[in-house]
């Protein structure tokens, strides 16, 4: 562990290797797990403004469970979740035609329709943020659906950091992530 301005950086997210293999998983993260996208308090907000251009997107059961439980929901510990349909997959999961599971919010972001990409906790996976009064604790998170990633990201020589760039520096900023490159770099 080392700290980067206000985070706690595992130093796993340098050290594993990391790059989603769709065609190998499908998905899963999106319809396996006990609950739905972790989301902060302003993404929220968001959803409900963007309900409306992601709705086109959405399969019938992903809009029933919306209109049964919410946009969004809070769990039995008060953390701010996507629902799920049927205690499953995430509400906003959609399906192409071979069955790989993809985000109808990414979807309607992708189309133009909106400008907010998906939950950052979905945009971070497999590096999970905790935010506790001080700090942000950054952390890589493994989980066994996700061993075909670990596989293709060693073959690849892809560090979790690097393959989740983009969702870094929307979570922290530029000059964050350069901070974690630096350190990275100096290793």
């Amino acid at each position: 562990m080392f700290q980067l301005g206000k985070t706690i950086v595992s130093e796993d997210i340098i050290e594993k290797e990391f790059v989603c293999n769709l065609s190998a998983c499908k998905g899963a993260c999106c319809i396996e797990g006990e609950a739905g996208a972790p989301l902060e308090k302003d993404e929220t907000l968001i959803l409900d403004e963007i309900y409306s251009k992601v709705k086109p997107f959405l399969r019938q059961e992903g809009i029933k469970a919306i209109e049964d439980q919410g946009k969004w929901v809070t769990s039995d510990f008060g953390e701010l979740e996507t629902p799920l349909i049927n205690d499953a997959e995430c509400a906003y999961v959609i399906f192409d035609a071979k069955g790989t599971a993809l985000c109808a919010i990414e979807e309607a972001y992708n189309k133009g329709l909106v400008d907010w990409k998906k939950p950052i906790s979905c945009h971070l996976y497999p590096v999970r943020v905790k935010d506790y009064s001080e700090f942000a604790a950054v952390n890589y998170h493994k989980w066994e659906i996700c061993d075909d990633a670990c596989s293709l990201g060693k073959e690849l020589q892809v560090p979790v950091y690097k393959f989740v760039k983009e969702a870094l520096i929307r979570k922290f900023g530029q000059h964050w992530y350069d901070g974690l490159v630096d350190f990275a770099e100096k290793k």
